[in-house]
């Protein structure tokens, strides 16, 4: 099953390294606009400035999905 994910944002928890940031970086290069949320900050602002570099769109938004009040205002 193939979709067209372009121009669609996504919210990728854990994109400060591993399964996260190798999903990122998938999505973007397939056009979506990733929404990366981690508690490293300078891994997912170093990640979101190196997608944005390649032409891709990217937010880092640092968060611990253990707090929901973060996670409310990553929503």
């Amino acid at each position: 099953m193939s979709q067209n994910i372009e121009g669609k944002v996504v919210v990728i928890t854990g994109a400060s390294s591993g399964l996260g940031e190798a999903t990122a970086r998938r999505l973007s290069e397939q056009g979506a606009i990733v929404v990366l949320a981690a508690r490293r900050t300078d891994r997912i602002k170093s990640l979101a400035e190196e997608l944005d570099g390649k032409g891709g769109k990217a937010l880092a938004v640092t968060t611990d999905v253990t707090d929901r009040e973060q996670v409310k205002k990553l929503v």
